[in-house]
């Protein structure tokens, strides 16, 4: 194996990046390997569930991440890993690669297993999710090679190799969020899972249209929308003042909780309010709640259960987010574990599109110039701003035929306003696609 060798591997199984780590002694499977000292590698890798393993003493909680991953060995053949696992310990908090030598057929464990200074490891996301890896001595070929290589990039503890692509991602977004704002107005659509236009005309087509427009079909995936980015359009009443808006995050359902436990309904007639227009037989679960303050309307308030203000690190793996009532009963949560999967994957490389509306007669929409660029974010900077009161929970809950058939609406917000966005992301831009 020679470095051009192995990039010709990564880039026929559509990888775009090799990142490489020098291996201390330290590094192996006994220690396991070293990622880095934040949750920023889940921005990287496909992660396919989160587990928190509780421990009696703090110190020791930890999470477990799984993700596929297969070696590659001399001749190019790849052989996977079934346990592999990332291990975060949100007390550093830090990252370690582990499980990734039991019951793979043909593991370097010669290398891996030990205390060797300056074996390189590398491994690149694969286009069908999988983590390619493959580690070279210190005196190899492809160590010699990769260390006479003048300048790259850097991710943390990982050196970065740029693999050549058909398509910049940035720019491809960029020249088609202008083919769409030059549009005009769009007339109100969706497209189901097979990528048929269907008519939308429901209050939040905007981001349907727009999905529509750059060919998304709906997925039950956790992955970003278009390219590896994440795609959020808001509504504004002018193009220009796009920093007062409010945005809609995520909308995960809670994981836990009476909502969970005793199901919707309960919940709903347990902490609802009876509908503040006059509508009849109706029972809704709205309005702004903020961690610490109590809503007057649900009296329920926030609680970030397990995460250090001061600090601004999760401080126990069973940490959530919760609604509690007034006698410190959890009406719904969702667990740190649930949202960190969703949101360091998918938020990593976040578009904020701003949209106006038309909706008398035919219902339409306008995207406009000036787009909000987020990159490289943490789940702890979410909950920084949670903390603050910068994200709060906007739920849309509503139960209709309360004393006959119930009908019952889900829908759970976190929300921010497009002022705050900036605190998500640690580089962020603002950019005119006209110019």
């Amino acid at each position: 194996m020679n470095l051009e060798n192995l990039k010709s591997l990564f880039l026929d199984n559509g990888c775009d990046k090799i990142f490489i780590k020098k291996l201390s002694p330290n590094d192996n499977s006994k220690n396991q390997v070293y990622f880095g000292g934040s949750f920023e590698i889940l921005n990287i890798l496909p992660i396919s569930e989160i587990k928190n393993e509780e421990a009696g003493d703090w110190n020791k909680e930890r999470f477990k991440a799984t993700i596929k991953f297969s070696w590659i060995d001399e001749d190019s053949h790849l052989y996977p890993a079934p346990n592999a696992q990332l291990i975060l310990y949100p007390k550093y908090p830090e990252v370690r690669f582990s499980g990734f030598l039991a019951k793979c057929q043909k593991p370097p464990s010669d290398l891996m297993t030990q205390r060797l200074a300056n074996r390189l490891l590398f491994f690149a996301v694969s286009s069908n999710g999988v983590v390619l890896g493959f580690v070279a001595g210190p005196n190899s070929e492809i160590s010699n090679e990769f260390e006479s290589i003048q300048s790259v990039s850097e991710h943390g503890v990982f050196k970065v190799i740029e693999l050549p692509q058909i398509v910049n991602s940035r720019n491809k977004l960029l020249e088609e969020l202008l083919r769409i704002h030059q549009l005009g107005w769009i007339k109100s659509k969706r497209l189901d899972g097979r990528g048929n236009i269907l008519p939308c005309e429901a209050p939040n087509c905007g981001g349907y249209t727009l999905e529509a427009e750059l060919g998304i079909t709906p997925n039950g995936y956790s992955e970003p929308d278009y390219l590896g980015w994440e795609i959020k359009q808001f509504g504004v009443a002018n193009f220009e003042h796009i920093n007062s808006a409010i945005i809609t995050l995520m909308t995960p359902e809670p994981t836990d909780g009476i909502y969970k436990t005793e199901g919707t309904e309960s919940f709903i007639r347990k902490y609802g309010y009876t509908d503040r227009t006059g509508r009849e037989d109706r029972l809704n679960f709205g309005g702004i709640h903020k961690t610490g303050f109590r809503h007057p309307l649900t009296n329920l308030q926030i609680q970030l259960i397990g995460f250090d203000v001061d600090s601004g690190k999760i401080r126990n793996t069973n940490g959530r987010i919760a609604l509690v009532d007034n006698n410190s009963i959890e009406a719904a949560s969702w667990s740190f574990s649930s949202l960190l999967l969703h949101w360091n994957r998918k938020h990593n490389k976040a578009c904020y599109i701003p949209s106006l509306s038309l909706v008398e007669n035919l219902r339409q929409y306008k995207y406009g110039h000036k787009i909000i660029l987020g990159m490289g974010t943490d789940f702890q900077l979410f909950l920084g701003q949670m903390a603050l009161g910068n994200i709060y929970y906007d739920p849309g809950i509503k139960m209709e035929n309360v004393s006959k058939k119930p009908k019952i609406k889900k829908r759970s917000q976190f929300r921010i306003k497009s002022q705050n966005l900036s605190n998500l992301y640690r580089a962020n831009e603002i950019v005119d696609i006209t110019i």
